[in-house]
């Protein structure tokens, strides 16, 4: 088994023997008073409180609580209980749940504070994950070294409702939460249980919770099923985080009654696109197509390309259930077997989706372009739009390679232009950020029978290319209309915090690789080289996803700031509104400036941008979860044999390894090395053999066993392929 290289139940002891000196006994005194602001203590209290038991030192504790009070430090009432003085800082705050021992205090940007707040978990007040409180600071920072605090009060539950387990005894039951930050179960009275049966996946309701009791009581509300089957597993995910389980019936009706036909009086109020060559590129398996390209070539001979987009808020108005309900989900969410729609199928499959052989209303930036893809002139507004085709990305790529079948001149020439657009890119700072990314076969059932790792060919970045342009466009306009006053939703990426790319440098160095960390242009230069430099190597995957993370996250706000990754000055979210909300405000906003409208004020409209950023997380978190629930799945079904794989973290109590044929990360744990006792050497993020000396460390290539899968904790437990079998699989 394992150990850490610093013995913490040494450091643990209490030294209540030594006898302070006076100023060291004061100043231990202050502290405490200090950090518990508001409570008053007599002499006998605070020596008990801080664990005084040599004789002298508890005999001066009043004598130095009177001296403290007399310099001001300190208060007494009449009788003779003391309380500080010094009035600590109150903050607002999201909490982030660590483990069942303490939680950090994430404070609001208002405070202007740098660093995240320590909680102890008796100082929580049942405070969980995502919570929003109001906190007490303590004046003076703990042993941990740390900013420390206790929760005041809780501002907003974020949830109240969990996925878990029941364990039903003969006379109560718990519900376990599968959720990993919600650290209690859930006290469920027999009464309350909805009819589950013991192991059932259930989704209980938070009723109470007093000060007193360690675990919350609740009640099932939705009962799911039998732990591991697909479905759900599934529905255990989405209960998980907060997704919707169907669509409402009003918006439905609404959609249902809106007209197929579109009225001639429309079209007239419309640029007609009709008779220009368009098309559609999508996924195979995709039934929601938001956008499509036109082409033609002008009498100067320069190309005429048409982005156009479905016109979703012609369809969907302001203060409609539709509307409300678009707002609420924000975002469509793409789990691993199926789709959540932000909009109703009659609009995202049939009115809205840019089928072929059909007229269409759409939204467009039509671009005047000469052969070295400079734009000469745009256009944007509203049109009206005929699909002649739809391609998957695979039969696109495979006329482009073979110089034939539908359209293939046209998008070859698309593909010149797209090359040419993205080495601009590449030229003026954009980042170039190739990750792999991992799909599932599944059958009728949901049981993964293969994965396949997606590939990105010319068509994927053909697509890509024409749909930053238009985005690109669209802000641009808006931007240079009025120098940035107006008000508009734009999608931004701040600078990344060197500090943090200093970190990044240091993780790519474990593999090998060296970044220089620099300023500016410079910075997506080196990140550049690195990205090329790992490209069919086995670390490619891990080294691209941390290299995100060291990253700012991209928001939607309406400051125009600019947009770091891609190298835009000003950039925004035209191009898919069946499936996200802000396009929709985008849409609506340009519509409004196109025809003359003033700037609203931008509260409402910055409050809408939190919230889709608040949703589009919900969605990332949502579908990561999904597809790892498919690959502890898959590895429990895959074939008991030795896996090539690679080290992604060292930590006291496991090692993380990235399995490189299935792209699954499982841990190794500390406990179960049995072939030597292991050190962890947290600075080098390694551990090392204490009789052998063999050292375990970030970026290692290693050979490794599946000996353990759990579906309810989404966990792959691992063993290295040449330590002594602890136990067989299971």
């Amino acid at each position: 088994m394992g150990r850490k290289s610093d013995n913490k139940s040494q450091r643990g002891k209490k030294n209540s023997g030594k006898v302070l000196d006076t100023a060291q006994l004061a100043k231990k005194i202050l502290n405490f008073l200090d950090n518990h602001y508001g409570q008053e203590f007599n002499a006998k209290q605070v020596a008990k409180k801080l664990e005084i038991r040599d004789s002298l030192n508890k005999g001066s504790v009043e004598p130095i609580l009177h001296k403290l009070t007399a310099a001001g430090s300190v208060s007494k009432n009449p009788r003779n209980y003391f309380s500080s003085t010094k009035e600590p800082e109150f903050i607002e705050g999201t909490v982030d749940y660590v483990n069942p021992r303490f939680a950090f205090i994430k404070p609001d940007a208002k405070h202007n504070l740098t660093e995240d707040i320590m909680v102890k978990e008796a100082d929580l007040k049942h405070a969980l994950d995502g919570d929003r409180v109001r906190i007490m600071v303590f004046p003076v920072r703990g042993n941990s070294g740390r900013q420390e605090g206790k929760v005041l009060e809780i501002l907003e539950r974020v949830r109240d409702e969990f996925v878990g387990r029941v364990e039903i005894s003969p006379r109560f039951a718990f519900v376990v939460p599968d959720f990993r930050k919600m650290h209690q179960d859930v006290f469920v009275h027999k009464g309350d249980l909805l009819g589950a049966e013991h192991n059932q996946k259930v989704v209980v309701k938070l009723t109470e919770w007093r000060e007193d009791d360690k675990n919350p009581t609740g009640k099932v509300v939705r009962v799911l099923g039998k732990s591991g089957e697909h479905e759900v597993e599934i529905h255990s995910i989405m209960a998980e985080f907060g997704l919707p389980f169907e669509y409402p019936e009003e918006p439905v009706q609404e959609a249902e009654a809106i007209p197929e036909a579109i009225p001639q009086s429309e079209i007239d109020n419309r640029r007609d696109m009709r008779d220009v060559p368009t098309f559609t590129i999508d996924p195979h398996d995709a039934k929601d197509f938001d956008d499509a390209i036109s082409y033609r070539i002008l009498d100067n001979g320069n190309y005429e390309i048409g982005v156009h987009i479905a016109d979703v808020t012609h369809y969907v108005k302001p203060k409609t259930s539709l509307e409300r309900e678009a707002y609420e989900r924000a975002t469509s969410v793409y789990l691993v077997d199926r789709t959540i729609p932000m909009l109703p199928e009659r609009l995202s499959n049939g009115l809205c989706s840019l089928r072929p052989n059909e007229d269409k209303l759409t939204f467009s930036c039509v671009f005047e372009m000469s052969e070295e893809a400079k734009v000469v002139n745009s256009w944007i507004g509203r049109t009206v739009t005929h699909s002649n085709r739809r391609f998957a990305y695979e039969e696109g790529q495979e006329n482009i390679d073979n110089q034939s079948g539908d359209f293939y001149q046209e998008l070859t020439i698309l593909n010149d232009l797209a090359k040419k657009l993205r080495k601009k890119r590449f030229e003026t700072g954009a980042v170039n950020f190739e990750t792999v990314e991992v799909k599932f076969k599944l059958d009728e059932k949901g049981t993964p029978l293969g994965l396949v790792v997606k590939e990105r060919k010319d068509i994927h970045k053909l697509i890509e290319e024409f749909m930053l342009l238009a985005n690109r466009t669209v802000a641009e306009f808006i931007y240079h209309k009025n120098k940035g006053k107006d008000t508009f939703v734009y999608r931004t990426h701040d600078n990344p915090d060197i500090e943090r790319l200093e970190t990044f440098a240091g993780f790519a160095k474990r593999f090998g690789h060296e970044l220089k960390v620099a300023e500016g242009s410079q910075i997506s230069k080196a990140l550049n080289k690195l990205m090329d430099a790992i490209i069919g190597k086995p670390e490619q995957n891990i080294l691209e996803q941390l290299a995100i993370r060291s990253m700012a996250k991209a928001k939607y706000t309406t400051e125009p700031k600019g947009h770091f990754g891609l190298a835009f000055s000003h950039y925004t979210h035209f191009t898919s509104p069946i499936r996200r909300y802000p396009d929709m405000m985008v849409h609506r906003l340009l519509q409004h400036y196109l025809d003359g409208g003033k700037s609203p004020q931008s509260d409402d409209w910055e409050d809408k941008c939190l919230h889709s950023s608040d949703r589009e997380k919900r969605a990332a978190d949502a579908e990561r979860a999904s597809i790892k629930y498919k690959q502890v799945e898959y590895m429990s079904l895959a074939e008991d044999k030795d896996y090539e794989g690679i080290i992604t973290g060292v930590t006291e109590w496991g090692v993380y390894v990235e399995i490189t044929e299935t792209k699954c990360e499982g841990m190794v744990k500390v406990s179960e090395m049995n072939d030597d006792y292991y050190d962890f050497d947290e600075k080098n993020m390694r551990l090392i053999g204490s009789r052998t000396k063999k050292i375990i460390t970030l970026g290692d290539k290693v050979v490794v066993k599946v000996v353990a899968t759990d579906i309810n904790r989404r966990t792959i437990d691992l063993e290295f392929a040449d330590n002594e079998p602890t136990r067989k699989r299971r």
